[in-house]
């Protein structure tokens, strides 16, 4: 999957800020110095800022104004010409709304995803049954093709994880969620095995939570840290009700969320006997489907 605009956004954001602060000018004082108005200045360093961007007026600031050096220069157009390429999702209009569709861009630039999950499997992990339960329940009023649509959004999402280089995925999981029945005892069978699956490949790590450890620093609702291939890119996601989200990414902000996610990962089983706990689940579960079968 190419990376997405929204990670190329965030990483022009950045950088054009620290040219702009590493030679100690104000917003106004690079505004005359490139010929680029302040409130274009504002907005190019605005990480969450859709519009778009134009590339001559990045290349006047860094060579005009910040004094960059010409590969730097290069560099930083070419992130503008490619700051709003179309992402994968944008065909699918409202079945990604845009609360989520910064974390499909992100995630196709991630270098690692760490999900913290007490309520439901990360959509990232959902196989098409167990999503399409999941989405029929929370969006009652959507009729069937709209259901639809939102599922095939779900599933291009783990393309992601099919790369050649796909980043690192790290998933702790509340054992209420392997326990909690969503579509089927069939479903929930498909779903525990699709986990074990994952669990086998080499970049991605499934822990469980066990009901019995207690107290945590993580609480509720889940998340999912999202490194980024550079300093300063990481991100925080957030799910609220509905659609809603909340998207962090102040240092101290991120670094709580990280410091939540090591807690979790020191409770929970490891990888082995996680992979037997849903291992044994899962055969409860066909145990369970068979005999409703007969």
């Amino acid at each position: 999957m190419p990376p997405g605009p929204t990670a190329r956004r965030r990483q022009l954001a950045r950088r054009l800020r620290e040219l702009r602060e590493g030679r100690g000018l104000t917003l106004e004082a690079a505004a005359e110095l490139a010929g680029v108005s302040k409130s274009s200045i504002n907005r190019y360093e605005k990480k969450d800022d859709k519009g778009a961007v134009k590339w001559a007026a990045v290349k006047a600031l860094c060579a005009d104004a910040y004094q960059a050096d010409p590969d730097v220069t290069a560099e930083l157009v070419e992130l503008a010409k490619n700051a709003r390429v179309e992402g994968w999702w944008e065909p699918f209009g409202s079945a990604a709304p845009d609360s989520v569709t910064p974390l499909l861009g992100f995630e196709a630039e991630a270098a690692e995803l760490l999900y913290w999950a007490p309520g439901r499997t990360p959509g990232m992990l959902q196989t098409e049954e167990y999503a399409t339960a999941v989405i029929s329940a929370a969006e009652v009023r959507a009729e069937p093709a709209e259901i639809r649509q939102m599922v095939d959004v779900r599933m291009r999402r783990r393309a992601v994880l099919e790369r050649p280089d796909p980043p690192l995925l790290c998933a702790i999981l509340d054992e209420a969620v392997l326990r909690r029945r969503v579509g089927s005892n069939e479903v929930m069978a498909g779903q525990l095995a699709y986990l074990v699956e994952c669990a086998r490949r080499p970049h991605m790590t499934i822990q469980v939570l066990e009901l019995a450890s207690g107290a945590h620093a993580a609480g509720e609702p889940g998340f999912v840290y999202l490194r980024g291939s550079e300093p300063g890119l990481d991100l925080v996601h957030v799910p609220l009700v509905g659609s809603a989200a909340l998207y962090l990414d102040k240092t101290a902000e991120v670094e709580t969320y990280r410091e939540a996610f090591d807690d979790l990962r020191s409770q929970a089983l490891g990888p082995a006997e996680s992979s037997e706990v849903m291992t044994k689940l899962g055969h409860a579960y066909e145990a369970a489907a068979r005999r409703e079968s007969r």
